[in-house]
């Protein structure tokens, strides 16, 4: 994990085991904290760890060895954490307290259910899935206990995946494509509509 100031510059690496993979970094809301993936402790799989923004004080906070738990999102009051794990034989979006306790499957179906962002207003989680049966992923809104799911894109064939709020709620950034590996960036309205390939 590094970061660095917007414009490119004062690049600083913040991890600095050469043998794990730290991956989906996201800031806390208050900004002291940075919450990322990784498999750090040598699990077969990937936790959920928390650290401050030099890098130090990291902490697990999802146990499973075996499982990927992965693309951590803060709430925007920095009391709970949206991410993904497969813990239960597919992924599932799961929403714990910020220090780890508390782990709820809000999904919990038999598709697979990735990459959660949460709303600015703290009402509602976007996410990718193919909850419908269709061949790729398409984007989805709940409300943050997996009630009211909506289906916002309906590209059965194409993958929808990856969605991230604008800070003021009215738009949905995510990539779309024909397969993982050949994709664009859209963004859409938050209900769904207006859905613009970004040139």
């Amino acid at each position: 994990i590094y970061v660095m100031d917007i414009d490119g510059s004062n690049i600083t690496r913040l991890t600095t085991n050469n043998a794990t993979d730290d991956q989906h970094p996201s800031w806390s809301p208050d900004g002291s904290k940075i919450v990322f993936s990784s498999d750090i402790d040598g699990q077969s799989g990937y936790n959920i760890y928390v650290m401050d923004i030099d890098g130090s004080n990291i902490t697990r906070l999802t146990t499973n060895n075996d499982a990927y738990d992965q693309y951590p999102s803060w709430s925007p009051d920095g009391t709970k954490i949206a991410f993904q794990s497969q813990r239960d034989g597919n992924y599932e979006v799961y929403i714990m307290n910020a220090d780890g306790t508390n782990q709820t499957n809000v999904t919990n179906n038999i598709k697979e259910d990735s990459s959660p962002s949460w709303s600015p207003d703290g009402s509602k989680i976007v996410f990718s899935s193919d909850i419908d049966g269709q061949s790729g992923y398409n984007i989805y809104v709940m409300d943050i206990d997996g009630s009211n799911i909506t289906r916002l894109t309906t590209n059965n064939d194409a993958y929808d995946q990856y969605p991230s709020w604008s800070p003021d709620g009215t738009k949905i950034a995510f990539y779309s494509g024909d397969s993982i590996f050949s994709s664009q960036i859209y963004t859409m309205n938050s209900d769904g509509t207006n859905q613009t390939r970004v040139p």
